[in-house]
């Protein structure tokens, strides 16, 4: 059985694109953030994201009414919780979200099923704030979640398996996802793996082996990725890739974690990648890539001195 109406908590990057993605199935989105400022701005950024889609053919402008038309606004979360689901989708930090799913689990029907969208958190420990673990599931959400047509399904040691069905068969039979189960591991299938990819990346950009554009040329077209290891950590952020790896280094205590000196250097001057329009790469105004970041001196490239 469809379901008519999603809660979706946040409306930061991956809250706008979980955001569309229901909303294009034709499911009610409600979404809730702190203030009207910002479900204001959230709704303008989605509208801007997909005219981008318009413009290179993705979205009609016909489609883009029709999901902001099924979008709605609130601040007041005790008024929406009476749904089969609610997702929470607030920035990767345990106790924000640790608080927020303790408000879940006081406000919402007992019959409601709380997800939460992490990559690398543990959902035993975040459901153990609420009284519900068993109704606590992780779905892992790829940037950008429109396009990306894989979720990793996380069951927490106590969640439920008709939670889990209930919910794999939301993704995949109503979100036209394919989902894969993971039980609960720190970064869990896809996070764990691609972390220490773009962090060696950072390494041989560092050490002058290669620039940044003939490192993601080397390993798309020798490996057949669909993007490079560099411009892959701007799309998703380098401040939110570096808080993957610290929670990661957290968890496991594995060195490959440990963050880039150049990643860290990078997000202290506020270079974030795409969203800052500077991160590896330079991106304009459309969120095209136009060149390199200049600020990165690589010390392989230094010119011998002419004798």
């Amino acid at each position: 059985m469809a379901i008519q109406r999603i809660v979706i908590c946040g409306g930061g990057v991956m809250g706008r694109g979980i955001a569309q993605l229901i909303a294009a199935t034709g499911t009610e989105v409600t979404l809730v953030d702190l203030t009207d400022e910002i479900l204001k701005k959230s709704i303008e950024l989605l509208s801007e994201e997909m005219d981008a889609e318009i413009e290179k053919w993705g979205l009609t402008l016909s489609e883009k009414k029709a999901i902001l038309a099924r979008i709605k606004g609130t601040t007041k979360l005790e008024e929406v919780c009476d749904v089969p689901i609610i997702i929470e989708a607030i920035p990767e930090e345990e106790e924000r979200k640790k608080r927020l799913l303790k408000e879940l689990g006081e406000l919402c029907s007992p019959e409601t099923i709380i997800v939460s969208n992490t990559s690398t958190l543990s959902i035993t420990e975040l459901a153990s704030v609420t009284n519900r673990s068993d109704r606590v599931v992780g779905v892992h959400f790829l940037h950008p979640v429109t396009k990306i047509p894989l979720v990793e399904i996380i069951r927490g040691l106590r969640t439920s398996q008709r939670t889990y069905d209930l919910v794999k068969e939301f993704c995949e039979e109503q979100l036209n996802k394919t989902a894969v189960s993971v039980y609960e591991y720190p970064g869990y299938v896809t996070t764990r793996i691609i972390v220490p990819f773009m962090n060696e990346a950072m390494h041989v950009l560092m050490e002058g082996i290669a620039t940044a554009e003939d490192i993601d040329t080397a390993m798309k077209l020798g490996y057949g990725f669909h993007m490079g290891p560099l411009a892959l950590a701007d799309v998703m952020g380098l401040d939110v890739v570096m808080k993957w790896m610290e929670n990661l280094l957290e968890e496991l205590s594995e060195h490959k974690y440990n963050p880039c000196p150049l990643l860290r250097k990078l997000v202290r001057a506020g270079h974030l990648g795409k969203k800052t329009k500077l991160g590896f790469f330079i991106y304009n105004e459309e969120g095209n890539k136009i060149g390199e970041n200049p600020e990165i001196k690589l010390r392989g490239f230094i010119p011998p001195p002419e004798k």
